[in-house]
């Protein structure tokens, strides 16, 4: 707890019980000295006329050394949730002994009837008393009205998302849009006001003009572009593609990728990095962390970090100079930019996340190209789920990948494999080195559903822009 200064110090009252709930203690830093005291008494020898002498107390001190934290215990007590039942008359049974597995069991501990017994999957979040204050009322000015809600923000948010003018295409849409919408244009209007904007206005115009289609990474990692005013500029220039290979992109305003066989390699791959016992390591063992996790939800054992400085309209309408972020270490030019390999991927080198959304433009390997190029020249049909790839491309292309990050995870980690030695193993390896292992894949990816998306990343970048 010490090494981290993030933690708070946890007090059990009952350590061999796992339903304790800790109270926990904040860490303060102090100037503080740690001092040994001893008290010394000495008897004197009583005298012979019989009076009392009181004995001889002296005190040593000495300074051991200096204090720099202390953890202070300021909050409550929590709630404690026994695993207790109540009988028809009330009295109170414990159920540790038939709950807590202490040793190998036989299948009969397994399948007593007990009393149903859940506890909370977490207790109260604040152990300090505070007190909320209820809002007032809002004065409104006479003849103000309140805006249209619809029925989706009636319940749960506290206001109607502020809408960016997104075109959201499907893959079955007949049209496509060839210019953006009136608001959109507004919007970037209203913040454009200074020369660094426009001239990333024509940078991202550029980028278009060389590829007409792009994902919102891939922009981040080539022009330097404040993350709000970039929900502005791109519906401004592009619309988003909802559903087909080309989900989860932006593509330029007049330009149909279906109507366009050179267009497959803007398509995207979904590719999510695979582990698991079959692979050789497990996800623990993963040197590319995910990114996101259940780990990272703050609990009340952890001191809550200060969140990022909101942005107003203001700040967006001062660009990115140096008055509108004084301090900044990184120069204007690259001030939001993202690395390549962000969009990229090289042989020899790890994805920075678990699931990346790759264009096959960016799968810089000459195998994988070759294999995104079978087809060149003879495309005959654009697919909802290959485009104008062949059928199964996207298979063949995660398999080639996952390959090559398991042998750089094998020349790192070679631990991990020491197992896998005996000629069986060998064989199951090289098999599924070889792509022949096609009946437990199968078994394990599901059917394809058409217009249906990777769901966690694009849904977040959807809500960016409705």
């Amino acid at each position: 707890i010490y090494a981290d200064p993030a933690k708070r110090l946890e007090l059990y009252f009952r350590p061999k019980d796992p339903y304790c709930h800790p109270v926990c203690a904040n860490r303060f830093p102090t100037s503080t000295m740690l001092l040994r005291v001893r008290r010394r008494t000495r008897k004197k020898q009583q005298l012979d006329t019989g009076e009392q002498t009181q004995p001889e107390v002296q005190f040593e001190m000495e300074i051991l050394g200096i204090v720099t934290t202390v953890y202070k215990f300021q909050g409550m007590s929590d709630f404690q949730y026994l695993a207790m039942h109540s009988g028809p008359d009330g009295k109170q049974t414990s159920m540790y002994d038939k709950v807590l597995m202490l040793k190998p069991e036989k299948e009969e501990f397994f399948n007593r009837d007990l009393p149903l017994y859940i506890p909370p999957p977490i207790f109260s979040r604040l152990d300090t008393p505070v007190d909320y204050f209820y809002r007032p009322d809002i004065q409104h000015r006479e003849g103000y009205n309140n805006p249209q809600v619809s029925a989706e923000n009636l319940i749960g948010l506290s206001r109607a998302r502020r809408p960016h003018n997104a075109i959201f295409v499907n893959f079955d849409d007949e049209e496509i849009p060839t210019k953006p919408l009136d608001a959109a244009v507004q919007n970037w209007k209203k913040v454009c006001t200074n020369p660094v904007d426009k001239k990333v206005e024509e940078e991202l115009r550029k980028l278009f003009e060389v590829r007409p289609v792009w994902s919102r990474n891939a922009v981040k990692a080539n022009i330097s572009v404040h993350p709000d005013k970039l929900k502005l500029l791109l519906p401004y220039l592009a619309y988003y593609m909802l559903t087909g290979p080309w989900r989860s992109l932006w593509v330029r305003f007049g330009y149909d990728p279906r109507k366009h066989p050179e267009a497959k390699i803007y398509q995207v791959l979904d590719f999510r990095i695979r582990c698991g016992m079959k692979y050789g390591y497990a996800a623990t063992d993963m040197p590319v962390k995910a990114k996101r996790s259940t780990y990272n939800y703050s609990l009340p054992i952890t001191v809550k970090k200060q969140g990022s400085h909101t942005v107003s309209v203001h700040d967006l309408k001062q660009g990115l100079g140096s008055a509108g972020t004084s301090g900044a270490k990184k120069p204007p030019s690259s001030r939001y930019k993202l690395k390549e390999s962000i969009y990229i991927f090289r042989e020899g080198a790890l994805p920075p996340y678990r699931q990346m959304f790759y264009q096959l433009c960016d799968l810089n390997v000459e195998s994988l190209q070759k294999i995104i190029h079978r087809n060149d020249g003879t495309e005959s049909e654009c697919t909802e789920r290959d485009g104008w790839c062949l059928a199964k491309t996207s298979d063949d292309l995660r398999d080639s990948m996952s390959l090559m990050i398991k042998q750089i995870i094998r020349s790192t980690r070679p631990a991990l494999f020491s197992n896998t030695t005996s000629s069986e193993d060998g064989k199951e390896q090289l098999a599924y080195e070889s792509g022949e292992d096609e009946d437990e894949e199968e078994e394990e990816e599901e059917d394809f559903k058409p217009s249906d998306g990777s769901e966690n990343e694009m849904e977040t970048e959807i809500l960016d822009y409705v």
